[in-house]
């Protein structure tokens, strides 16, 4: 049996929210745009979001066209800033890695833009640890879509996907695994589900849950 372990990226494996608040204020200014500082906690309520409702939210105030150019321009600054400067992770990351390689098949599906997921496995060397990834920006299809889609993809016959906010839940609910919620995130579950207190208790987590 081929048991797979599908991680969501923001609240669950780094907060980039601090960078990605710069590098999108950085490009607004760089186009000479006079619109107010993009801020951690602007980036933190739209976390989760798919990108067409994070313009919507954002840049609401600019014409459909125009909010959907800018959201392009900031996303792609966002990748490159991020490949560079990274975010911060949680603790023991790497480690934790390492120990569930030898049992399981590690992915990550996202709600992101293309590029957000290789600049976060470019800068920390994290590819080398994960079999395939996928997100919105790749395809326009929700999180529940795509780890279905990812599951089927490499023949899995169990996968369990550890998130941190309800939408990670509804997603993984849609698809038909198991929900791990990674508490440490950004947000709370309205269900009962197997909970991860800290990163590095995954591996004795899913020893309980499998065994």
């Amino acid at each position: 049996m081929k048991t797979g372990l599908i991680f969501d990226m923001d609240g669950t494996l780094w907060d980039s929210s601090e960078n990605v608040a710069a590098s999108w204020t950085e490009k607004i200014k760089s186009l000479g745009l006079k619109r107010p500082d993009i801020t951690k906690q602007d980036v933190m309520s739209i976390m989760g979001l798919t990108m067409d409702r994070i313009a919507d939210i954002l840049f609401g105030d600019l014409p459909e066209k125009e909010r959907y150019e800018l959201l392009d321009q900031c996303c792609d600054h966002e990748n490159e800033y991020l490949r560079i400067h990274g975010g911060v992770l949680y603790p023991d990351l790497e480690s934790t890695f390492r120990r569930l390689r030898k049992k399981y098949s590690l992915y990550i599906v996202s709600n992101c833009q293309s590029g957000y997921i290789e600049a976060f496995l470019e800068h920390y060397g994290f590819g080398k640890y994960f079999d395939d990834i996928e997100c919105y920006g790749n395809n326009l299809k929700g999180k529940g879509d795509n780890i279905a889609l990812l599951a089927r993809r490499n023949r899995l016959d169990k996968a369990y996907y550890i998130g941190d906010i309800q939408g990670d839940y509804d997603a993984t609910m849609q698809a038909g695994f198991d929900f791990i919620h990674a508490s440490y995130g950004f947000g709370k579950i309205d269900h009962t589900v197997p909970e991860l207190k800290k990163f590095s208790d995954l591996p004795k987590l899913l020893e309980s849950l499998i065994n």
